[in-house]
């Protein structure tokens, strides 16, 4: 095989409860997953070693970056000695909560598993999934699905379906850790949290469904990012279902009926938000694909 060609979307948050402190340190979530059709592209090809190259000129090319990480730990999973050459083609912002860096390590996943003529089922490479980060996992199903544990634990949900999107992302980025340490103030106590049996087991068919959207991480980063509250209530103002900061952030996304009413409130609120870069997007039942060129 010369070359492999794999979208790497990004996702959102349509709900994001934090329950508790876990003993490994790590907080005990449960949230829904959905992939948006803004995506990276990965090109692999066969090579001696593992390297990645990137037309992005802040992303970090070392041990740390995860598409390359993930190449390694599937070589020694899977006890292989192939190699592969990854050029990363970056469209998913950094450090935006769009799950960018976990869904290429995802795809990196399912693509050398492709091109090294792997004999591996998808619980063998959740379980190589599992040791590159919480979100990693779910982007080896996509679509629409519910995360437990650290997250990284994943059901698949009846499909949310299509729906226009604004992703708003500011000019800056947000720590994921620094966002979980200060959390503890706000957990979901069990006494006031959602019945997610009875919420993932719907269809997403009912208008006030998406009332049932939440994400506990909001107000943690509201109060320390003001703008970000005042663009979700833009975003309200102009038409949005709903609208939420998905993940810890910086991402705020906002869920439209209409595509063009969503188009209507990208122009207004680009005149009013400047220096954010606004996206138009959408709800996807896809995950990752992977095409042989």
């Amino acid at each position: 095989m010369r070359r492999l060609f794999v979208e790497a979307p990004a996702k959102i948050n349509l709900t994001l409860r934090v329950l508790d402190r876990r003993a490994d340190g790590f907080h005990e979530l449960d949230t829904v997953f959905q992939t948006i059709d803004l995506s990276d592209t990965l090109e692999l090809q066969p090579a001696d070693g593992v390297t990645v190259t990137t037309d992005h000129p802040e992303l970090q090319i070392d041990e740390t970056n995860l598409a390359q990480r993930a190449a390694l730990l599937l070589r020694e999973a899977a006890e292989c000695d192939q190699g592969v050459a990854i050029h990363l083609r970056k469209r998913i912002p950094l450090g935006g909560g769009l799950g960018g860096g976990s869904s290429d390590a995802a795809a990196t996943l399912l693509g050398c598993t492709r091109l090294w003529e792997l004999d591996l089922g998808l619980a063998e490479l959740e379980s190589v999934a599992r040791r590159l980060g919480a979100d990693v996992p779910f982007f080896l199903h996509g679509g629409t699905a519910r995360g437990t544990a650290r997250g990284d634990r994943i059901t698949r949900l009846e499909p949310f379906g299509e729906r226009p999107l604004v992703l708003g992302m500011p000019p800056f980025a947000i720590s994921t850790a620094e966002v979980f340490e200060r959390a503890s103030g706000w957990l979901t106590l069990p006494s006031n949290s959602v019945n997610f049996p009875a919420l993932f087991g719907h269809k997403w068919r009912q208008p006030n469904d998406l009332g049932l959207l939440d994400n506990d991480l909001q107000e943690v980063v509201f109060e320390a990012r003001p703008e970000l509250r005042r663009f979700r209530e833009r975003l309200l103002d102009e038409g949005a279902s709903v609208a939420l900061m998905s993940g810890s952030g910086s991402t705020v996304f906002g869920m439209f009926d209409e595509a063009n009413v969503r188009d209507a409130a990208l122009a207004t609120l680009g005149e009013a938000f400047g220096t954010w870069n606004l996206v138009p997007s959408k709800t996807v039942n896809e995950g990752i694909r992977v095409d042989v060129a």
